[in-house]
């Protein structure tokens, strides 16, 4: 597992990632500034520690990792909603407003995020809104808009939400077929 920051593109000295090596990362996660009390609460948790360093405590061993990992593999994606996601990768690859769309490498990682949703929530089946709530940080740092679009202050993350919107979500409900079989 990788965890990486990037600095915005204005400072000197920082490059963008190649394609390849963005198309490597899960997801692309935008935080923001900390609100103004979050920051106080920050500031005040750094002097409570009074220490530079922070202590970190073990939560789990190697193998507990590795068992946490295996279990996605049991978590069911019905055919419908893998067609959903090759439907959402090829809208990235139509749409006239993107240079270059999704590799499969974003599917993959797509309905990977979509099984992890779903443990989240409780269940071991995927459903549409896990799919969907996860599409723009797993496929906005994919794609690569018409160069225009950049003086418009347009993002990837607003194209793919286009997308969302306008690719039909699949109409079968997993917890309908449970409920009717358990």
């Amino acid at each position: 597992i990788v965890l990486a920051t990037s600095n915005p593109i204005e400072y000197e000295g920082t490059y963008d990632l190649p394609e390849a090596q963005l198309d490597r990362f899960a997801m692309r996660l935008r935080f923001g500034y900390l609100t103004g009390a979050d920051e106080v609460a920050m500031l005040q948790r750094r002097l409570d520690r009074a220490a530079d360093e922070i202590e970190l405590a073990a939560i789990t061993d190697p193998a507990d990792l590795i068992a946490m990992r295996r279990s996605l593999e049991q978590i069911e994606v019905s055919p419908d909603l893998l067609e959903y996601v090759v439907a959402l990768i090829g809208a990235t690859r139509a749409n006239p407003q993107i240079q270059v769309g999704a590799s499969p490498r974003g599917g993959l990682f797509l309905v990977q995020l979509a099984r992890g949703q779903a443990v989240l929530r409780g269940r071991d089946y995927v459903i549409p809104d896990d799919i969907k709530a996860l599409a723009v940080p797993a496929l906005g740092h994919r794609i690569t808009l018409r160069p225009e679009l950049w003086v418009r202050k347009v993002s990837s993350e607003d194209v793919i939400a286009r997308i969302l919107a306008s690719v039909p979500v699949p109409r079968t409900d997993p917890a309908r077929a449970v409920a009717a079989n358990g």
